[in-house]
């Protein structure tokens, strides 16, 4: 059993935070509203477990005690039927609920934004890269997520050398980001006369996107460049000033985007990407600073680790943070897009860990 008492606190903080709300001098406060806001949503879905919890405990002790006091033998039947049932469900329940009662990562619920670069390999990395944005193409449609490219650099033969793109919607950054890490692909190329397998790589960075309130960019800390578009988009796109690069000057990170004909959408386009580098960067250094449990429950976001494999021609994908039956996957299924099973697999571990931790 669940002790009572870490209930109580969490149901206390949610009522003094719906108050808070309704506070005009916290209304005036977009930063400080914005924080409300997500740990209401949050404690909201935490609470309605406890309370669906304690009714089954209500319930449960409800009809023990009319079995210790009823006289008749039919209800008494009943009873012991309905209880059956009921002690049943409760362990479920109750595991549910301390799933809830680990601490969520608040990010979890930020839209994303999604680097793909093809790694070694060549033309073949370009062209696994294009295979990965299409997988995740598919995975947003599925989803209901609305994705935006905001920059890409085609590959040679097609494919993409690079591409950037956001996903936006419930849940994007707490879905998406079990797909940072090297993905790597076995396979024969087009180009191979052969019949040999090849080896290629691409890694896929997944970044929460910040909010204006999160992050702090001050113009006199940016350069902005502007230079003619390269590569597809006819003859206006080459021929203005309309590609921008900015560069954050104290820390050094560069950020060019030339998607759009227009340079004003461009920058912001370039803005967005930076601040949700700055965001990480800033997010890595307080990570850095945690203790190791802490750094372990986060280990997804690791953009060294060889997270999968995509094997073509045995039709597998091998994720391997994963053990036994849920380590390997068909690929033309992974491939088109159906991802929900494999990275609630990945969830359901994290959470398992964590819970495990939690106990000991």
């Amino acid at each position: 059993m669940i002790p009572k008492e870490p209930l109580e606190e969490i149901k206390r903080r949610y009522e003094e935070v719906t108050q808070a709300l309704s506070d005009p001098e916290v209304a005036a406060d977009p930063k400080r509203l914005a924080e409300l806001g997500r740990e209401h949503a949050s404690l909201r879905a935490v609470v309605e477990a406890i309370e669906a919890y304690e009714r089954l405990l209500a319930e449960q002790e409800s009809l023990r005690e009319l079995i210790r006091t009823e006289s008749d033998p039919e209800l008494i039947r009943m009873a012991r039927h309905e209880l059956e049932e009921l002690e049943e469900r409760l362990p479920a329940v109750e595991e549910d609920l301390r799933l809830r009662l680990i601490p969520q990562d608040e990010m979890d619920r930020r839209n994303a934004i999604v680097e793909i670069r093809a790694g070694t390999g060549g033309d073949e990395a370009a062209l696994f890269a294009g295979d990965l944005f299409r997988m995740y193409s598919r995975f947003a449609e599925r989803k209901g997520w609305k994705l935006e490219v905001l920059d890409a650099s085609p590959g040679t033969v097609g494919g993409f050398k690079e591409i950037v793109f956001s996903l936006k919607g419930p849940d994007v950054y707490g879905t998406m980001k079990y797909e940072s890490g090297v993905h790597r692909v076995q396979r024969v190329p087009a180009t191979e006369s052969q019949g040999r397998i090849h080896t290629s790589a691409a890694s896929v960075v997944v970044l929460p996107e910040a909010e204006e309130v999160d992050v702090e960019i001050r113009p006199e800390d940016l350069r902005i460049d502007v230079f003619r578009s390269s590569g597809p988009g006819g003859q206006h796109v080459n021929r203005t000033e309309s590609a921008v690069r900015i560069t954050h000057i104290p820390t050094g990170i560069v950020v060019s985007c030339q998607d759009e004909k227009s340079q004003h959408q461009n920058r912001e386009k370039a803005l967005r990407i930076l601040r949700a580098r700055l965001y990480e960067l800033e997010q890595e250094r307080q990570r850095a600073e945690r203790d190791a449990v802490r750094r372990a429950s986060i280990k997804t976001g690791d953009r060294s680790a060889k997270i999968r494999t995509y094997n073509f021609p045995q039709d597998r994908v091998t994720d391997h943070r994963l053990e036994g039956d849920l380590k390997n996957w068909p690929l033309h299924r992974i491939i088109e897009g159906e991802l929900d099973e494999l990275i609630n697999a990945l969830r359901t571990a994290e959470h398992a860990e964590r819970l495990a931790q939690l106990k000991a």
